[in-house]
């Protein structure tokens, strides 16, 4: 098993999803790994929460320890041997700090840009935002119910159940790396809302999904994780 690289807590985690056509994701699919589907349906999720108490190999980094992040990703699966392992792919990451978009590009190569940020939690709404240019975009919602336990075989169980994450490489390879967490508890959402330039932010190839209005929206209070360093795969 690979060493963790990185604890942290990760809070709040705001997930608005959309039906997306397959054939926008396939490019981004890294190899070795296939679509994992909900139903039949492809899905993206436009996730933001608060990264917390972050330690790199053990060690705070003074002034980037708690921070927001809003992420566009969707799920693939991969089988190693008889297990299935269900992760994510992120289309982009938006973080406020330049030295963590810069880190994770260099180290995973994962697709973070740096944008000011900031975040709102109520007693009833949650919302994070980030500027583009000279606008604030945002991505928020109103809770509709209460926490509980994830249903077996729910959406909101296939959007958060996801314990591998996969990047794409420079020279087309992939790497996989290990996120561990106990089993969280999440509530609907409603009034949904994702407020930014969809084709200058994420592709034009996402507009016509995220345009419309989600399918459903969910909010997991989060905990403790750990992520293991990443490991490229045949």
């Amino acid at each position: 098993m690979a060493a963790v690289f990185l604890r942290a807590e990760w809070r709040s985690l705001l997930a608005l999803n959309y039906r997306v056509d397959p054939a926008v994701l396939a490019p981004l699919v890294p190899r070795g790994t296939e679509l994992d589907l909900w139903r039949g349906e492809a899905l993206v999720s436009v996730l933001g929460f608060l990264f917390l108490r972050c330690r790199v190999l053990g060690v705070p980094i003074p002034w980037h320890r708690n921070f927001e992040e809003v992420n566009l990703r969707f799920y693939v699966r991969r089988l190693e041997g008889a297990e299935v392992r269900r992760g994510v792919v992120f289309v982009k990451e938006i973080v406020p700090r330049p030295a963590i978009a810069l880190v994770a590009r260099l180290i995973y190569n994962e697709p973070y840009v740096a944008r000011p940020m900031r975040h709102r939690r109520t007693a009833r709404e949650v919302e994070y935002a980030w500027r583009a240019g000279d606008r604030w975009e945002s991505v928020g919602a109103e809770l509709a119910g209460e926490m509980s336990p994830l249903p077996i075989e729910s959406e909101a169980e296939f959007i958060f159940e996801h314990y591998w994450g996969y990047t794409r490489q420079r020279d087309g390879g992939t790497l996989e790396y290990q996120v561990e967490h106990p089993r969280w508890e999440a509530a609907p959402m409603k009034a949904a809302r994702l407020r930014c330039d969809v084709a200058s932010l994420y592709g034009s190839g996402f507009l016509e999904a995220l345009s419309a209005a989600p399918q459903s929206a969910f909010l997991a209070e989060g905990s403790e994780v750990r992520v293991r360093r990443g490991v490229r795969i045949a």
